[in-house]
């Protein structure tokens, strides 16, 4: 379920050189969190695969990581940003819904989209924007967008594109993002282009928008 190979690369682009890898790390840990979704079969087992990801992250702040390419980027690139491996584990839950609900619905798509936006929330610790209140709402709209797309049923596709607006419309498009955030920024505007459909991705158009924002934060 992860964005744009392309176009994350580029946002990532954007990231201080001190932080790209360790927000790399967050990335690659939802990159493996979908990946236990795409090859689960049963929701006993996707449960129980998930479950081990939380046990491995709470363990990172007292042991150190098993000889997993993820679990070790996070070790070495994300936890000497005053953050714990504990402050991942929503990101699971997160995911942990999808495969305990038989149906979403707007509750369901809601608590996926809180746990998932612990993901921007981190991410804005390691730059010294722990406080921006943009963080929460903008991880959201980036995790309900990349949801919608990849959803079955159209109405749960429609509430999961509802609740990205509604998170976007929480993210003044106007305001500036500071030096720091312009990657999480960059992920939460390609969301939002994605929603609008105004340039599909790969488009010329789609790619200056994403310079303007890197020069200017909006």
């Amino acid at each position: 379920m992860a964005n744009d190979g392309t176009e994350r690369a580029l946002a990532l682009s954007y990231a201080d050189p001190g932080d790209r890898a360790a927000l790399e790390s967050l990335l690659a840990l939802d990159d493996a969190l979908a990946q236990v979704l795409r090859t689960t079969t049963t929701p006993a087992v996707g449960q129980l695969r998930l479950a081990w990801w939380r046990e491995a992250l709470a363990a990172l702040d007292h042991a150190p990581p098993p000889a997993q390419p993820v679990l070790e980027g996070l070790a070495a690139h994300l936890l000497r940003h005053d953050v714990t491996g504990a402050m991942l584990v929503p990101i699971v839950h997160g995911w942990e819904v999808l495969v305990e609900e038989e149906e979403l619905g707007a509750d369901a798509i809601a608590r996926h989209a809180a746990g998932r936006a612990r993901l921007f929330v981190v991410a804005g610790r390691l730059s010294g924007h722990a406080g921006d209140p943009r963080l929460e709402a903008a991880g959201r709209a980036w995790a309900l967008a990349d949801l919608s797309r990849h959803l079955r049923r159209t109405d749960d596709a429609a509430e999961a594109k509802r609740q990205a607006l509604a998170a976007l419309a929480a993210v003044a498009e106007g305001a500036r993002w500071p030096g720091g955030l312009r990657s999480l920024g960059a992920l939460a505007l390609s969301a939002r282009l994605d929603l609008e459909g105004r340039y599909p991705a790969g488009h010329p158009r789609r790619a200056m928008r994403l310079l303007w924002h890197r020069l200017t934060g909006r």
